[in-house]
Formats: C-alpha cells, structure tokens, sequence
C-alpha cells in the first residue's frame, strides 16, 4: 500500500501542514495517522459529557467491574474526524459522511492510533467521492472504533 509519506504518490501540503487528497490520490493510499492518549482529564471534561462516572471515577468503574474508566466513543470518533480534516481539508464539512461503530472500550491511558485506508474513488460530476475504512485502535493492535467516510474532493456545486 501506498502511504503519506511515499513522495511519489503525496498529496500536495497546505499552508496548515495538512497532508491533502487531491483528484489524484490512488485507491490504496493511507492516510497519516494520530495517536492520542486517553487522558482522564479529557474524559472527565464537560466537553464530553460529564455525566456517567463510568468515564472518570476510577473507583466508580472499578466497582462496575471495569479496569479502569472508559473513554466516551464521541472522543475516538473525533479524533478520526481530525485525521480527516487534515487530510481532505474543509470539504469533510461540506457533504461529508462519517459512519463510525464503537466495538470495544477505550480505558483511560490507552494511546490510540487512528487510521484510514482509500477504498474507492468514485467519480462524481468533474471531481472525485472518496470512501475511506477508517479505523483507531490501541498500542496492542485492538481496533476499538471501525467505520467509514464519504468526502467530496473536485466537486463544484451540490455536494450533498
């Protein structure tokens, strides 16, 4: 497969440093991962939510019969958000789709890794939809959030 980093096939890069899919970007291409650790500070904002100590009382989940509090599935979905928008750029909020099924708990301190692999390239109008598998996982390889997303790249007028 090809990768972000193989200098034949990269997408130009932007003024913000975002690798970006171009109309030429192959089936195959993989898109440059983030890591992010679970970091229970996070998981205990009000940002995500606050209201279910399962997400960040270490002793509440313990005595739910957890390992350790679990991250909100909100928090994996954005991070592959952001792998997105680093890579396609302000169309993924224009017509974007993101379709993401949470399989497995994330606990608190986990690093996760997202990752997205062009599956196909479907020309649409003069520009390109591009379906992309999705997926974050932990540092032992355990997919905890899989998926896809649809993004327009080239396409003048109706995105949707």
């Amino acid at each position: 497969m090809q990768t972000s980093t193989d200098t034949a096939v990269r997408p130009t890069e932007d003024v913000l440093g975002a690798y970006l899919v171009t109309r030429d970007t192959p089936v195959g291409y993989e898109l440059q991962p983030l890591k992010k650790k679970a970091a229970i500070q996070l998981m205990g904002s009000r940002l995500w939510g606050r209201f279910n100590p399962n997400h960040w009382d270490p002793v509440y989940a313990g005595a739910t019969g957890l390992k350790a509090p679990i991250q909100t599935g909100e928090m994996s979905s954005a991070y592959i958000a952001e792998m997105c928008v680093n890579h396609f750029g302000a169309a993924m909020f224009t017509g974007a789709r993101v379709v993401c099924k949470y399989i497995a708990s994330t606990l608190a301190n986990e690093v996760i890794t997202t990752h997205g692999v062009v599956r196909e390239k479907i020309a649409k109008g003069d520009g390109f939809r591009f379906v992309v598998d999705v997926w974050a996982d932990n540092e032992e390889g355990e997919k905890k959030t899989v998926g896809f997303v649809e993004v327009d790249v080239d396409v003048k007028g109706d995105r949707a």
